[in-house]
Formats: C-alpha cells, structure tokens, sequence
C-alpha cells in the first residue's frame, strides 16, 4: 500500500459548495508577491558591499554571453573551492547565474548594478515567501490534490509574516549579502520537503535531487532531515496511519533515497574538508566550530525575532515610524490584511492533529537551521539578532510556529502583523538611510553608474580613471580584482575598458 494522501469525501448539499477554489489561491499568490515587496522595497538602492562589489561585474562579464560556462568554471574551480573549505558547485551556478542576471538589468535597461542585484533578491524573497506556503499545506492537507482545495487560514496569513521577519538585521543577513542566492536555496529546502509529503512514487530521479543537495551548499543540506521530519510527521500525525503504514509509504521512500543520493557525497566531500582544513586558514563563511557551537545555538534559535532584528538593523534604536516610507508601507499592508481578512473567514482552520505537526516541523526546522548557523566560525561570532545565511529559513520557521500556535482571535494576529511589517519596513529605511552615508557607499554607487551609462568620451574615460584612484586609495589590496571585474563588465557593455590608464 502506497497510497499518501486521504482523499476527503465531498459532502452533498449547498452548505458544502465551496466558492473556486483557484480564487483564494490567487488571492494568496497576489499577498506572498507584494507582502514581501513592501517591506523590502526601501532597501532597492542599498550599495553594493563585500564581494558583491565584483561579483556581478565580474560574473556579468564572463557568462553572459556564454552561459554555458558557468556549469564548465563550476565544475573546474571545484579543486580550489575544496582547499578553501567548501564545495558547492551547483550553488555557484545559481550564485553566478543570479549575477549575470543582475547584470542583464544594466545592459538591457541601463539599471544600476545595485539596483538589480537588489531586485533579484526581492524576487527570491517572493519564492520563498511562496515556498513557505507550500510548504505549510504541504504538510497540513488531507486531500489528495493539493491545490484542488482552499488553503488553509494559517497558509492565508503567513505571508504576513514571513515578510515582517525580512529585515536588514546586518551586513551578512540574507536581505543585505547574498540573498538571491540563500533565500532561493531556502526555497530550495521547503520546496523539497513539500514535494516528499505529496510524493506518490520515488524513483532514480530522488537519489540524483540527494546527491544535488550536497553539491549545491551547507544550507541546501537541511533539506534532507527536513523532509524526513515532515512524512513522518505528515503520515503519522495529519493523516493519522499507524507507523506501519507511515514507513512503507511512497513518502518515506522518498526521504530514504533523498539519503542514499546525498551521503556518498555528503560523507566523502566532508572528510575531505575536515583533511583540508585541519591546520585552519580556510573560508571562514563555511568554517566548522564545534566549540562555540553550544553557546552560540540559543542566540540563533531566537534571532528570527523582529525586535531583536529591528535593533540590529538600526544600531539599537527603535525604527523611525514618523516618516513617509513607513506611512506607505503600513497603508499598503494595510490594504492587503483587509483584502485578505474579507476571504479568511470562509478558509478551513487547522485542527489539533495539523497544528501539531505544523509545531513539529517548524521546531525541527528552527534548530536545523540554527544548529547551521550554531556550527559556523562567522555565526558564533554575531550578536543575538544579527541575520545570517539561515535568516530565511528561521524567519519562515518562526513565522510557522507563531501561527500554528496562535488559532484564535486572527484578526488579533493579522493587525499583529501588519504594524509588525510596518515597523520591519521602517527598520529596512533606517538601515539603508544609515549605511548610505560616508565615502564608501558614494565610491561604490557612482562606479555602478558610470558603468551603467557608460560614457565613451574622454571626460567619461576621466571620470571612471579619477574613480578608480579613489577605490584604490580605500582598497589597494583589491585593486587588481577591481580591474579584472570592471573591465569584464565594460568590454562586454561598450567595448572598452573601465579606466584606459590601469595596468593592463
């Protein structure tokens, strides 16, 4: 016996007749899009910081034209990653291919660099946001479709709250560094552990997605226990099958070969890092502590808390409500609770048997993640608050659990969090406001300009030369990097160097 999911009898009668059920879907789709946007949307000018610097210029430059080298440089720098501690060539695909598509933004409309690194980032927020929706029905449906129903009234809110926990909480959170590429790889890990709760057959294809996920990055890893976490709960809790059943289903099976495909890669790979890096002077992004790794745990398991977040994201004050920015977002989230409330009345409300197994899995998944960031020489060294590279997915853990908690007074909740995303998007305008000022974040943002309307006279070429003198006065350690990148982007844009005068 194979069979997953109850299928749920129709009852007869008008009082069963449900409005289409695509219509709350949509609904929902239209919030997981601009909840998210909202919040985000005073940082969509935040200058380029760390590697971000060169990587878009750099990475633009190279692949796109010639795509298909991405997978050939992938493959070919894996050596020279594994001495630097890690390995994760299917995450540098998603990682460069997010680059050059910043990047397409400037050659296609004259975008900023900036500026369309930080639009790709939003939209990796919406596929997580829309992921985590998934991910919650996923695990709370009975009926065998799973979009053939309404969801449920904690998936209608969650949007909410996933986007007041996206908060610039740094400069090494998700929505500041790197977060088209560690919010879609959070997307990545709901996504799976979604599919293997709806799994109906697993097969070669499952082994292969395990043996991806331990090539693609640490943060992609957690989709494994995840998943297996969530059938098992899924089965034994939602659906109510004895443990018999539950562990010859086609969902475990799914888990199972998701661990036959990802430990031969994940054992060997680790071992070798463990080899390599034994003497110390490895990446320290992807450095293993094992040491601090109990003490730094409970600051991770609560850093998804918006105040902790605010207080990070504007140096210790409370977000500045009394402004424009923070108005705009409040009335526009507004606008959607009330849209959203109008329909939540009508959508079905977890039971005791779904809530539960939604806490499981949003525990289980807040301490995967946390233990992540726990583990890692760079997170033991945060303050409580701080984002890092699990942000996304201990905001949707929280976010899950808070709502699987919280089953009555929803217009309570929902007003909650609305003034909550509010404040979240004050704290976003605080930090960019904050970080904006300085040499720096002008060098930086004027460099991204000229490359975007790059000006081919000789006061052009002036121009760019007097930046580049400024860069190096900053950053001399960086300069020949700085020449490799900008050149790339600018031979590919306009045909020409950044600065005529550099050394070639």
């Amino acid at each position: 016996m194979t069979a997953e999911i109850l299928e749920v009898p129709r009852q007869a009668g008008p009082a069963a007749v449900v409005p289409a059920a695509g219509r709350p879907w949509r609904a929902l789709l239209r919030r997981c899009l601009l909840a998210p946007l909202v919040v985000l949307s005073p940082l969509v000018t935040l200058t380029l910081s760390a590697d971000h610097r060169f990587n878009i210029y750099n990475n633009g430059g190279l692949y796109a034209t010639r795509p298909w080298r991405l997978f050939e440089a992938a493959v070919t720098t894996v050596p020279r990653y594994l001495d630097a501690g890690n390995f994760r060539p299917l995450g540098r695909v998603l990682e460069w291919s997010l680059d050059v598509a910043a990047f397409a933004l400037t050659a296609l409309f004259g975008v900023p660099a900036p500026i369309g690194l930080r639009v790709i980032s939003f939209l990796a927020a919406v596929l997580l946001t829309v992921a985590a929706v998934v991910f919650v029905e996923a695990v709370t449906a009975r009926r065998r479709r799973l979009f053939a129903g309404s969801p449920s009234a904690a998936a209608a809110l969650l949007p909410f709250a996933v986007a007041a926990g996206l908060v610039a909480a740094g400069r090494l959170g998700t929505t500041v560094l790197f977060g088209g590429l560690y919010l879609t790889t959070s997307a990545l890990v709901l996504g799976v552990a979604a599919w293997a709760c709806r799994a109906r057959r697993a097969g070669l294809l499952i082994v292969l997605v395990g043996a991806g996920l331990a090539a693609f990055n640490e943060l992609a890893y957690l989709a494994v226990p995840l998943a297996t976490v969530a059938v098992l709960l899924h089965g034994r809790v939602v659906l109510g099958f004895d443990w018999r059943r539950v562990l010859r289903g086609a969902s475990v099976r799914f888990a199972g070969l998701l661990w036959i495909g990802f430990l031969p890669v994940f054992v060997p790979v680790r071992l070798l890092i463990r080899q390599r890096c034994a003497s110390g002077g490895c990446y320290v992004g992807s450095d293993i502590a094992y040491r601090g790794a109990a003490a730094a745990l409970p600051g991770r398991l609560v850093s998804w808390l918006p105040p902790l977040m605010w207080q990070r994201a504007t140096g210790g004050e409370f977000p500045r409500l009394a402004a424009a920015v923070p108005v705009l977002a409040f009335v526009a989230l507004a606008v959607l609770g009330w849209r959203a409330l109008r329909g939540l009345w009508a959508l079905p409300v977890l039971d005791g048997r779904q809530s539960g197994a939604l806490v499981g899995v949003a525990i289980a998944l807040l301490v995967l993640a946390g233990t992540l960031a726990a583990l890692g020489a760079e997170g033991q060294d945060l303050p409580v608050g701080s984002g890092w590279r699990e942000s996304g997915l201990t905001t949707v853990a929280g976010s899950v659990l808070v709502l699987a908690l919280w089953r009555r007074f929803v217009l309570v909740l929902l007003a909650l969090l609305v003034v909550a995303g509010t404040i979240s998007a004050a704290a976003n305008k605080d930090f960019r406001d904050a970080s904006g000022g300085g040499r720096f974040p002008y060098l930086y943002d004027r460099i991204a300009q000229e490359v975007a309307g790059f000006d081919r006279t000789p006061a052009g070429d002036a121009r760019r030369c007097a930046l580049r003198d400024a860069f190096l006065t900053v950053d001399s350690r960086d300069g020949e990097r700085f020449d490799m990148s900008l050149d790339r982007a600018t031979r590919q844009l306009a045909g020409r160097r950044f600065c005529s005068r550099a050394p070639r």
